[in-house]
């Protein structure tokens, strides 16, 4: 074990004695993300029947939500130490997922589907899309809070490896037993594996918990403490966003990041909701969309994210998606125009742009929230990647619309997506710069 252990140490970059942490981080991000990733296949069929008209509406539907719950994660937070409030909230979507198998199967009996009702689905799709916001944040709060800014660097490609095996095994065990068990009982296998995620928060060693200020401190900080609550204001995260120009860029990042998201998945509605027709079809082909880019992912994040960041710097390691987005809605446009293919084109960006994402730019994100205070690494950090991130949505889904009600086609809009792709890449520098100044100052 020693020897492994060593060897591991050395293939990712890691101390002997982060490796255990970081593998423990891995395996829990792994559960999690297994139970999202196979409900994200049937929330993208509901996506697609729904078609890009209905799709706003269902987006504002997900940001109400998400602003509802933001002052009852913040009471939460000040009240409950981390390892209460982190499987309070996962137990609470587990019994969500429960409650729907239950009403589908009531409705539909034993071969029931999530879609087989309209108003199941809709309220299905939101729910899902803020279960992914609320227990990733949440996550990657707990991991912002457990290493310092320099490990972070160094480890959280490494931990992300988990989420992206994690995502592999979701998608491909909705693509396989979505014709064997249906729709509805995929959420018992989405449920059980969020029950083994809140085991793993559960079992996280304490020594390894770090006081971390607002700059670097080394491994040997004392653990903060875990037995109370961060205290403060319902709205405490929300007027630290607002007072801060490095929070307000984070937002303005994860504003654009979003914007070109949903812009490719209001024209994956269009197209794959064109090209097949059968719902089963479109699940299994969205699920091998989810599977491709997963795969790109994973050596990426063992052998190489955590060493691009130290080599070439955060700055550029966030511009990198931004870059490929630039290229990769000029060539949708492009597609459009018939002088590339168009449905190549369109899944061939789409899979490497979200690889890019797990492999490059969502630890890169999260190694800025390292240099926060730790109140603002669980409050300000969860306004951000769920209410910010959802506005982002609501920009783009309502621009999305005007824009075809003004007659173009969901391949012309990649145009403005590219100028907006511009504004993505200054901001991700920007940042990257203001960590590395932020990072040097003494811990507080």
């Amino acid at each position: 074990m020693p020897f492994l252990r060593s060897s591991l140490a050395r293939l990712v970059d890691a101390r002997d004695d982060e490796v255990g942490p970081a593998l423990l981080a891995g395996l829990y991000f792994f559960f999690l993300l297994a139970s999202y990733f196979v409900l994200r296949p049937i929330r993208d069929t509901m996506g697609v029947a729904a078609g890009g008209a209905r799709l706003p509406v269902l987006f504002v539907g997900t940001l109400v939500a998400t602003l509802v719950c933001q002052p009852f994660f913040a009471a939460v937070v000040a009240r409950f130490p981390a390892r209460r409030f982190i499987p309070m909230t996962y137990q609470f979507f587990a019994l969500n997922l429960l409650g729907f198998w239950i009403l589908i199967r009531n409705i539909g009996g034993a071969g029931a589907s999530v879609g087989d009702d309209v108003w199941i689905g809709r309220i299905f799709f939101v729910w899902t899309s803020v279960f992914n916001l609320f227990v990733v944040s949440v996550f990657w709060c707990f991991m912002a809070d457990t290493f310092n800014s320099e490990q972070a660097k160094r480890l959280f490609g490494f931990i992300g490896v988990g989420g992206t095996l994690g995502g592999l095994v979701g998608a491909a065990a909705t693509a396989t037993l979505v014709g064997r068990i249906g729709t509805a009982n995929l959420l018992l296998v989405s449920f059980v594996l969020l029950e083994i995620a809140t085991i793993i928060v559960l079992r996280f060693p304490r020594t390894h918990m770090k006081a971390v200020g607002s700059g670097p401190e080394p491994s040997s900080a004392p653990p903060h403490d875990d037995k109370t609550g961060l205290g403060g204001g319902l709205w405490t995260g929300i007027t630290h966003f607002f007072q801060s120009p490095y929070l307000l860029g984070i937002g303005g990042f994860l504003i654009l990041y979003t914007m070109g998201s949903t812009i490719l998945y209001f024209q994956q509605a269009d197209i794959i909701g064109a090209r097949f027709a059968d719902p089963t079809a479109r699940t299994r082909v969205l699920a091998q969309m989810e599977f491709a880019s997963q795969s790109i992912t994973v050596l990426t994040q063992i052998f190489l994210t955590g060493r691009i960041i130290k080599t070439i710097g955060l700055a550029a390691t966030l511009a990198v998606m931004p870059a490929l987005s630039v290229v990769g809605f000029i060539l949708v446009g492009l597609g459009g125009l018939g002088l590339v293919p168009a449905f190549a084109v369109f899944v061939g960006f789409s899979v490497i742009r979200r690889g890019t994402n797990f492999a490059l730019t969502n630890p890169s994100m999260e190694v800025l929230f390292t240099v926060l205070p730790r109140e603002d690494k669980y409050k300000a950090k969860s306004f951000i990647e769920t209410f910010v991130y959802r506005t982002g949505d609501q920009i783009a889904a309502w621009s999305y619309a005007g824009l075809v009600a003004l007659g173009l086609s969901h391949t012309a809009i990649a145009w403005p997506a590219a100028v907006l792709a511009i504004a993505f890449l200054a901001i991700g520098v920007w940042l990257g710069r203001r960590h590395a100044e932020l990072a040097a100052k003494p811990a507080a």
